[in-house]
Protein backbone atom coordinates (compact mmCIF):
# COMPACT_ATOMS: atom_id res chain seq x y z
CA UNK A 1 0.00 0.00 0.00
CA UNK A 2 1.28 3.60 -0.42
CA UNK A 3 2.11 5.30 2.30
CA UNK A 4 3.53 9.18 3.42
CA UNK A 5 6.86 8.05 4.21
CA UNK A 6 9.10 10.91 3.94
CA UNK A 7 6.37 13.45 2.43
CA UNK A 8 5.76 17.27 4.20
CA UNK A 9 2.92 18.51 5.33
CA UNK A 10 2.36 21.67 5.76
CA UNK A 11 -1.11 22.16 7.67
CA UNK A 12 -2.81 24.89 8.92
CA UNK A 13 -4.58 24.67 12.36
CA UNK A 14 -2.97 21.48 13.15
CA UNK A 15 -2.65 22.03 16.65
CA UNK A 16 -5.93 20.23 17.30
CA UNK A 17 -9.07 18.48 16.28
CA UNK A 18 -8.69 17.59 12.35
CA UNK A 19 -6.16 18.94 11.06
CA UNK A 20 -4.02 17.46 14.11
CA UNK A 21 -6.01 13.90 13.76
CA UNK A 22 -4.71 14.13 9.95
CA UNK A 23 -0.94 14.87 10.73
CA UNK A 24 -0.75 11.82 13.28
CA UNK A 25 -2.38 9.72 10.58
CA UNK A 26 0.83 11.02 8.50
CA UNK A 27 3.30 11.07 11.41
CA UNK A 28 2.66 6.71 11.53
CA UNK A 29 4.06 6.50 7.52
CA UNK A 30 6.49 8.35 9.10
CA UNK A 31 6.03 12.03 7.27
CA UNK A 32 7.49 15.32 8.03
CA UNK A 33 4.70 17.73 9.46
CA UNK A 34 4.63 21.11 9.69
CA UNK A 35 2.41 22.62 12.30
CA UNK A 36 1.41 26.02 11.33
CA UNK A 37 -1.05 27.36 14.01
CA UNK A 38 -1.57 30.64 16.41
CA UNK A 39 -1.78 28.44 18.92
CA UNK A 40 1.83 28.56 21.13
CA UNK A 41 -0.58 29.20 24.60
CA UNK A 42 -2.87 26.92 25.86
CA UNK A 43 -6.20 28.35 25.14
CA UNK A 44 -8.63 28.27 28.13
CA UNK A 45 -11.55 26.29 26.14
CA UNK A 46 -9.83 24.61 23.30
CA UNK A 47 -6.70 22.43 24.67
CA UNK A 48 -3.03 21.70 22.75
CA UNK A 49 -0.77 23.87 21.21
CA UNK A 50 1.72 23.61 18.52
CA UNK A 51 4.45 21.96 20.59
CA UNK A 52 2.11 19.70 22.53
CA UNK A 53 0.83 18.51 19.06
CA UNK A 54 4.85 18.06 17.98
CA UNK A 55 5.15 16.06 20.89
CA UNK A 56 2.45 13.59 19.60
CA UNK A 57 3.54 13.62 16.00
CA UNK A 58 6.93 12.60 16.95
CA UNK A 59 5.77 10.37 19.63
CA UNK A 60 3.70 8.69 16.44
CA UNK A 61 6.80 8.37 14.28
CA UNK A 62 7.04 11.41 12.09
CA UNK A 63 9.41 14.53 11.94
CA UNK A 64 7.42 17.97 13.76
CA UNK A 65 8.28 21.81 12.85
CA UNK A 66 5.86 23.91 15.28
CA UNK A 67 6.07 26.99 13.21
CA UNK A 68 2.92 30.04 15.03
CA UNK A 69 1.75 31.43 12.13
CA UNK A 70 -1.81 33.39 11.59
CA UNK A 71 -2.92 32.92 8.00
CA UNK A 72 -3.96 36.33 8.11
CA UNK A 73 -0.78 37.76 7.40
CA UNK A 74 0.63 36.30 4.10
CA UNK A 75 3.95 37.63 4.97
CA UNK A 76 4.58 35.08 7.99
CA UNK A 77 3.36 32.37 5.95
CA UNK A 78 5.57 33.05 3.09
CA UNK A 79 8.01 32.91 5.73
CA UNK A 80 6.78 29.57 7.35
CA UNK A 81 6.58 28.28 4.13
CA UNK A 82 10.34 28.95 3.56
CA UNK A 83 11.22 27.65 7.22
CA UNK A 84 9.43 24.17 6.18
CA UNK A 85 11.66 23.84 3.31
CA UNK A 86 14.92 24.75 5.04
CA UNK A 87 14.45 22.01 7.18
CA UNK A 88 12.81 19.05 5.12
CA UNK A 89 13.93 19.90 1.11
CA UNK A 90 10.25 20.84 0.13
CA UNK A 91 6.06 20.36 0.61
CA UNK A 92 4.49 17.34 -0.95
CA UNK A 93 1.16 18.61 0.55
CA UNK A 94 -0.60 21.05 1.45
CA UNK A 95 -3.58 20.54 3.58
CA UNK A 96 -6.00 24.42 4.64
CA UNK A 97 -7.61 22.81 7.57
CA UNK A 98 -7.65 26.24 9.65
CA UNK A 99 -11.13 27.84 9.85
CA UNK A 100 -13.03 30.45 11.85
CA UNK A 101 -16.71 29.65 12.18
CA UNK A 102 -19.44 31.65 13.82
CA UNK A 103 -23.13 30.32 12.89
CA UNK A 104 -25.33 33.22 13.05
CA UNK A 105 -27.45 35.40 11.19
CA UNK A 106 -26.55 38.72 9.10
CA UNK A 107 -28.08 41.17 11.89
CA UNK A 108 -26.29 38.81 14.36
CA UNK A 109 -22.93 38.96 12.82
CA UNK A 110 -20.70 41.70 14.18
CA UNK A 111 -18.69 43.03 10.80
CA UNK A 112 -15.58 42.00 13.25
CA UNK A 113 -16.44 38.69 12.94
CA UNK A 114 -17.50 38.28 9.07
CA UNK A 115 -14.00 39.89 8.43
CA UNK A 116 -12.26 37.07 10.58
CA UNK A 117 -14.24 34.13 8.97
CA UNK A 118 -13.22 36.02 5.55
CA UNK A 119 -9.73 36.47 6.17
CA UNK A 120 -8.87 32.70 7.63
CA UNK A 121 -10.91 30.74 5.89
CA UNK A 122 -11.03 32.28 2.10
CA UNK A 123 -8.33 34.65 1.79
CA UNK A 124 -5.92 32.16 4.25
CA UNK A 125 -6.67 28.83 2.19
CA UNK A 126 -6.27 30.66 -0.79
CA UNK A 127 -2.75 32.63 1.07
CA UNK A 128 -0.97 29.20 2.39
CA UNK A 129 -1.85 27.66 -1.43
CA UNK A 130 -0.13 29.99 -3.25
CA UNK A 131 2.89 30.28 -0.88
CA UNK A 132 2.95 25.93 -1.41
CA UNK A 133 2.26 25.63 -4.95
CA UNK A 134 5.69 26.68 -6.26
CA UNK A 135 7.26 24.03 -3.96
CA UNK A 136 4.40 21.51 -4.88
CA UNK A 137 5.47 22.36 -8.38
CA UNK A 138 8.67 20.31 -7.74
CA UNK A 139 7.22 17.51 -5.66
CA UNK A 140 6.67 14.10 -6.64
CA UNK A 141 2.89 13.37 -5.57
CA UNK A 142 1.72 16.71 -4.81
CA UNK A 143 -1.56 17.77 -2.85
CA UNK A 144 -3.20 20.34 -1.67
CA UNK A 145 -6.46 19.26 0.73
CA UNK A 146 -9.17 21.66 1.82
CA UNK A 147 -11.41 21.08 4.69
CA UNK A 148 -14.33 22.30 3.54
CA UNK A 149 -17.73 21.71 1.80
CA UNK A 150 -19.45 20.79 -1.38
CA UNK A 151 -20.81 23.70 -3.60
CA UNK A 152 -24.24 23.84 -3.41
CA UNK A 153 -26.08 27.21 -4.41
CA UNK A 154 -29.51 25.84 -2.60
CA UNK A 155 -30.71 28.68 -0.03
CA UNK A 156 -30.82 26.47 2.64
CA UNK A 157 -27.36 26.55 2.98
CA UNK A 158 -27.02 30.22 3.23
CA UNK A 159 -30.08 31.48 4.75
CA UNK A 160 -29.09 30.74 8.34
CA UNK A 161 -25.42 31.81 8.64
CA UNK A 162 -24.83 33.49 5.09
CA UNK A 163 -21.67 35.17 6.42
CA UNK A 164 -19.79 31.40 7.51
CA UNK A 165 -21.45 29.93 4.30
CA UNK A 166 -19.67 32.29 2.03
CA UNK A 167 -16.22 32.17 3.94
CA UNK A 168 -16.27 28.23 3.86
CA UNK A 169 -17.30 28.15 0.12
CA UNK A 170 -14.55 30.70 -0.66
CA UNK A 171 -12.42 27.48 0.57
CA UNK A 172 -14.02 25.12 -1.60
CA UNK A 173 -14.12 28.13 -4.94
CA UNK A 174 -10.21 27.55 -4.31
CA UNK A 175 -10.18 23.79 -5.32
CA UNK A 176 -12.63 24.71 -8.28
CA UNK A 177 -10.19 27.21 -9.57
CA UNK A 178 -6.83 25.89 -8.43
CA UNK A 179 -7.94 22.04 -9.79
CA UNK A 180 -8.54 23.32 -13.16
CA UNK A 181 -5.67 25.95 -13.05
CA UNK A 182 -2.87 22.89 -11.93
CA UNK A 183 -4.90 19.76 -13.58
CA UNK A 184 -2.37 17.01 -14.13
CA UNK A 185 -0.09 18.39 -11.98
CA UNK A 186 -1.19 18.71 -8.53
CA UNK A 187 -4.23 17.11 -6.90
CA UNK A 188 -6.56 19.96 -5.77
CA UNK A 189 -9.57 18.80 -3.72
CA UNK A 190 -11.92 19.10 -0.85
CA UNK A 191 -13.16 17.08 1.81
CA UNK A 192 -15.79 17.15 4.28
CA UNK A 193 -17.57 15.14 6.88
CA UNK A 194 -20.64 13.18 6.79
CA UNK A 195 -21.68 14.01 10.59
CA UNK A 196 -20.41 15.96 12.86
CA UNK A 197 -17.11 15.56 14.12
CA UNK A 198 -15.91 15.45 17.91
CA UNK A 199 -13.97 18.09 18.42
CA UNK A 200 -13.02 20.70 21.13
CA UNK A 201 -14.51 23.59 19.08
CA UNK A 202 -17.91 21.22 18.87
CA UNK A 203 -17.55 20.37 22.80
CA UNK A 204 -17.05 23.90 23.68
CA UNK A 205 -18.31 26.17 21.31
CA UNK A 206 -21.26 25.01 19.29
CA UNK A 207 -23.16 21.63 20.70
CA UNK A 208 -21.59 20.74 24.24
CA UNK A 209 -21.86 17.17 25.39
CA UNK A 210 -25.07 16.08 23.28
CA UNK A 211 -23.33 16.72 20.22
CA UNK A 212 -20.34 14.79 20.79
CA UNK A 213 -21.74 11.98 21.69
CA UNK A 214 -23.82 12.31 17.81
CA UNK A 215 -20.66 12.63 16.73
CA UNK A 216 -17.88 10.89 14.99
CA UNK A 217 -13.45 11.05 16.30
CA UNK A 218 -11.30 12.87 14.26
CA UNK A 219 -9.82 9.99 13.00
CA UNK A 220 -12.60 9.28 10.38
CA UNK A 221 -11.73 12.14 9.08
CA UNK A 222 -7.78 11.52 9.15
CA UNK A 223 -7.78 8.18 7.04
CA UNK A 224 -10.03 9.86 4.36
CA UNK A 225 -7.57 12.27 3.86
CA UNK A 226 -4.85 9.50 3.97
CA UNK A 227 -6.43 7.54 1.58
CA UNK A 228 -6.74 10.96 -0.34
CA UNK A 229 -3.22 12.02 -0.32
CA UNK A 230 -1.67 8.68 -1.50
CA UNK A 231 -4.19 8.88 -4.71
CA UNK A 232 -2.26 10.00 -7.71
CA UNK A 233 -1.95 13.33 -8.00
CA UNK A 234 -2.10 13.91 -12.00
CA UNK A 235 -5.61 11.98 -11.80
CA UNK A 236 -7.17 13.07 -9.17
CA UNK A 237 -8.80 16.40 -8.89
CA UNK A 238 -11.28 18.94 -8.50
CA UNK A 239 -13.31 16.57 -5.99
CA UNK A 240 -15.19 17.13 -3.25
CA UNK A 241 -14.83 14.13 -1.27
CA UNK A 242 -17.05 13.11 1.71
CA UNK A 243 -15.28 10.83 4.33
CA UNK A 244 -17.59 7.67 4.49
CA UNK A 245 -17.82 7.41 0.89
CA UNK A 246 -13.90 7.73 0.35
CA UNK A 247 -13.65 5.37 2.80
CA UNK A 248 -15.96 3.17 1.01
CA UNK A 249 -14.09 3.19 -2.00
CA UNK A 250 -11.14 1.75 0.19
CA UNK A 251 -13.21 -1.03 1.33
CA UNK A 252 -14.26 0.30 4.59
CA UNK A 253 -17.82 0.27 5.40
CA UNK A 254 -18.03 -0.59 9.12
CA UNK A 255 -17.58 2.61 10.63
CA UNK A 256 -19.10 1.84 13.94
CA UNK A 257 -15.47 2.00 15.41
CA UNK A 258 -15.69 6.19 14.36
CA UNK A 259 -18.33 6.50 16.58
CA UNK A 260 -17.90 8.80 20.12
CA UNK A 261 -20.83 6.91 21.57
CA UNK A 262 -21.66 3.43 19.51
CA UNK A 263 -25.08 3.25 19.15
CA UNK A 264 -26.16 6.61 19.50
CA UNK A 265 -27.90 8.48 16.20
CA UNK A 266 -25.56 10.35 14.30
CA UNK A 267 -25.78 14.53 14.26
CA UNK A 268 -25.72 15.06 10.04
CA UNK A 269 -23.04 17.80 9.12
CA UNK A 270 -25.24 21.28 8.29
CA UNK A 271 -23.73 21.22 4.72
CA UNK A 272 -24.78 17.95 4.03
Amino acid sequence: MPDLRDKTLFITGASRGIGKAIALRAARDGANIVIAAKTAEPHPKLPGTIYSAAEEIEAAGGQALPLVVDIRDDARVDAAVAEAVERFGGIDVCINNASAIMLTGTLQTPIKRFDLMHQVNARGTFVTSRACLPHLLKADNPHILNISPPLNLDPKWFGNHVAYTMAKYGMSMCVLGMAAEFAGKVGVNALWPRTSIATAAVANLLGGEEMMKASRTPQIMADAAHAILVRPAASTGGHFYIDDEVLAEEGVTDLEPYAVSPGTPLMPDFFL
